[in-house]
C-alpha cells in the first residue's frame, strides 16, 4: 500500500507511538526509588491484529492479554507478559534493542529521549528488554518482530509490594504463541471493545484475606468473546489498560456509581496457586 493511502494499523501505529513519544516523564516517578531492584518488574503492553482463531471480524486491533494459570499465585486473572528483573542479562540485552536494527532503535522519538531524559530512556532500555524477556519465556514471543511504542506511567501493586513499569509494543506478522506453564491461554481483547463504554462494569469481588473475607468495589471491564465465555479485566492491569487508552484516545470510562454491577469471588488459593481446578475455584463467580 503507497505512503500517501497508510493502512488503518499503521496510521494506528503512528497515533500511539507519538502520544507515548510526546508525553513527559518525572525521574522521581520513572526511575526506581527502592533500593531492591526485586521490587521492580516490567509488563509488556502488546497489540497487534487479532489471527483468525479468535473468531474476531477481520484483522482487528487488540490489546493482547495472559489468562494466568492454576500454578501461579492470581489464578484465572487477565495480566501482561511480564515479570521481575535480571540485572546483567537484561542489561546485556538492553543493549541490543538499543541497535539502530533493534526495537528501541527504530523508535521514532528515540534521539529527542535520549537527549531531554537520558537517565529515563536508560531505564526505558532496560525495563523493555525484561518485559521482552519474560515475554518470550511466558508465551514464545519473538522479541525482535515487535515494534516499540513507548513507556506508560508505573504501577505500584500494593498486594504484593512491588512497582511495574509498562512498555507498549506492536506485534507484527502472525504470531504462534507457545504458552508455558504460568499460562492458561493467550486473549485477545480488540480495541473497540476496550473503547466501548457499555463493556465496563462495576465489579464487587470477594477476596481472600489473613482476617477473613474482604469485599471490594472497583471498576472493571467484562469482554464477551465471540466464541462464548466471559473475561474480566481488573486491578492494576485494568489501571494499565486504562492508562494506555487515555494517553492514546482520550478515553475514560463512566464514574463507577453509574457501571452496572457485577459479583464475583475468587478462589481460596487466589494468592497462593498451584491447587487443583474445582468448578468451586473458578477465577470468578459471575452475576449481575
Amino acid at each position: 500500500m503507497s505512503a500517501e493511502h497508510p493502512s488503518p494499523s499503521r496510521e494506528l501505529i503512528c497515533r500511539i507511538t507519538d502520544a507515548l513519544g510526546f508525553q513527559e516523564m518525572a525521574a522521581p516517578d520513572y526511575v526506581p526509588a527502592v533500593s531492591d531492584l526485586a521490587l521492580t518488574s516490567a509488563v509488556l503492553v502488546l497489540l497487534g491484529e487479532s489471527p483468525p482463531e479468535t473468531g474476531l471480524p477481520g484483522r482487528e486491533p487488540c490489546l493482547v492479554f495472559n489468562k494466568r494459570s492454576r500454578a501461579v499465585r492470581q489464578p484465572g486473572d487477565l495480566c501482561f507478559a511480564g515479570g521481575g528483573m535480571a540485572r546483567a542479562l537484561d542489561g546485556l540485552f538492553a543493549r541490543l534493542v538499543r541497535f539502530p536494527c533493534g526495537p528501541l532503535g527504530r523508535w521514532p522519538h528515540r534521539r529527542r529521549w535520549a537527549r531531554e531524559q537520558g537517565l529515563i530512556w536508560r531505564w526505558v532500555a532496560l525495563y523493555f528488554a525484561t518485559a521482552l524477556r519474560e515475554a518470550f519465556e511466558e508465551m514464545r514471543l519473538n522479541p525482535f518482530r515487535v515494534a516499540f511504542l513507548g513507556p506508560l506511567p508505573p504501577q505500584r501493586l500494593v498486594l504484593f509490594r512491588r512497582i511495574l513499569y509498562p512498555m507498549a509494543a506492536w506485534l507484527g506478522g502472525r504470531p504462534r504463541f507457545r504458552p508455558n506453564w504460568e499460562v492458561e491461554r493467550i486473549v485477545w481483547i480488540p480495541l473497540t471493545a476496550l473503547l466501548d463504554t457499555r463493556n465496563y462494569v462495576h465489579y464487587r469481588v470477594v477476596t481472600p484475606s489473613a482476617a477473613g473475607k474482604r469485599v471490594r468495589d472497583v471498576p472493571a471491564l467484562r469482554f464477551r468473546a465471540p466464541s462464548g465465555g466471559e473475561e474480566i479485566l481488573w486491578g492494576v492491569t485494568f489501571r494499565i489498560t486504562l492508562a494506555f487508552l487515555k494517553t492514546c484516545f482520550s478515553f475514560s470510562p463512566p464514574p463507577l456509581e453509574d457501571l452496572p454491577r457485577v459479583e464475583g469471588r475468587l478462589p481460596e488459593d487466589y494468592l497462593t496457586g498451584g491447587l487443583e481446578r474445582t468448578p468451586e475455584a473458578s477465577p470468578a463467580v459471575l452475576s449481575r
